[in-house]
């Protein structure tokens, strides 16, 4: 068993263009203040990493930790899933997913497509100069459009959806398998890879990649219904990662798990502030504690209702009071015997 790291906080719902959220130190300042231990970058926040430097540049990258580490903090890892998303995009998506690309590639799908590429290869490079060995991403889509089908899929329409979307990944994983960093996808709707069956999928379609990984977040497990703590015990070995994200679901007579096209505060499924919702964290850390997680408790505040402020001061004191310091020895040791052979054998009747 393994002690969980934390709290930490993923920066990427926090960064904005006023201070002291609009550079690294001073948001650093800020999380350590509120009591964190460790933050979580958005890779593709400029006011915070300038990830393709980081990747080219060891002293940059011991910079960028360094400043981390000023503020009293550690770096637990980068996250790519913006542009994890535009590296498998359906057409149906251009114009809203090109906001995540620079405008140079704005109104090209392949050339953001290959940027997006680019940009988690280099995210893995970083992590590699500063010792990480995991970052979060998303998959991207190729076949979400088609999850709930009406008409119905034709035959073998999944199965070439998760050949070409391997495709368009193994050149990154490749280079993350030879920088030591697994990237952990964030299992999440809107994305092929939202729950179990299709991470096995797409795992499969890899050739069972060892740098396909799961970045854990039970809020979406919420949202779709799943069983999220029997989803440790399927998927443990492969959870390298932890976002603690609250959610609840309230379905009515007019909304279930798809919303009706509500905005989220209006939704039957929505996220919450740590502790708001209906999430058992008590069972999860539990769980993860048990089956020996080696990583870090990243509070990802994302609520309806709840400041954001609020959110993340009560949020890392709730991940802190969650956090297991696993026993080193069994509670009834104290009734036990040395190991002795001959009595274990009278007590059997073994002559």
């Amino acid at each position: 068993m393994k002690t969980i790291k934390g709290p930490a906080i993923f920066l990427a719902q926090f960064a904005d263009d006023t201070a002291p959220f609009n550079n690294l130190k001073d948001i650093c300042k800020w999380a350590k203040e509120i009591g964190y231990a460790g933050v979580q970058i958005p890779a593709w926040d400029g006011r915070l990493v300038d990830i393709e430097k980081a990747a080219a540049s060891k002293d940059y990258a011991q910079e960028v930790k360094g400043i981390v580490n000023e503020a009293g903090l550690e770096l637990t890892e980068f996250a790519t899933h913006l542009q994890g998303q535009l590296v498998a995009s359906h057409p149906a998506y251009d114009i809203m997913f090109d906001a995540f690309a620079p405008d140079s590639k704005k109104n090209n799908p392949a050339a953001r497509a290959e940027w997006a590429a680019n940009q988690v290869k280099a995210a893995a490079t970083a992590s590699s100069h500063l010792g990480l060995k995991v970052m979060a991403s998303f998959s991207g889509a190729l076949l979400w459009h088609t999850m709930y089908p009406w008409p119905q899929r034709p035959a073998g329409l999944v199965e070439a959806g998760f050949r070409e979307l391997a495709k368009k990944w193994m050149p990154i994983l490749d280079h993350c398998k030879d920088k030591g960093v697994d990237v952990c996808y964030e299992l999440h709707p809107g994305e092929d890879l939202h729950d179990g069956i299709t991470y096995e999928m797409f795992l499969e379609a890899t050739g069972n990649h060892q740098a396909v990984n799961i970045l854990y977040d039970p809020s979406h497990f919420v949202l779709q219904q799943l069983d999220y703590l029997q989803f440790i015990d399927f998927y443990h070995e492969k959870i390298k990662m932890f976002h603690v994200k609250d959610a609840e679901f309230n379905p009515t007579g007019k909304a279930g798990v798809y919303g009706g096209f509500q905005g989220w505060v209006d939704r039957p499924g929505r996220f919450r502030s740590l502790g708001d919702g209906q999430v058992d964290f008590g069972g999860i850390f539990s769980k993860l504690s048990q089956y020996g997680y080696d990583g870090w408790a990243v509070l990802e505040w994302e609520c309806c209702i709840k400041s954001p402020q609020q959110g993340a001061e009560e949020g890392s004191g709730f991940i802190a009071d969650h956090i297991i310091k696993v026993t080193e020895k069994a509670f009834d040791d104290f009734a036990g015997a040395k190991p002795d052979d001959a009595t274990n054998r009278k007590i059997l009747g073994i002559n």
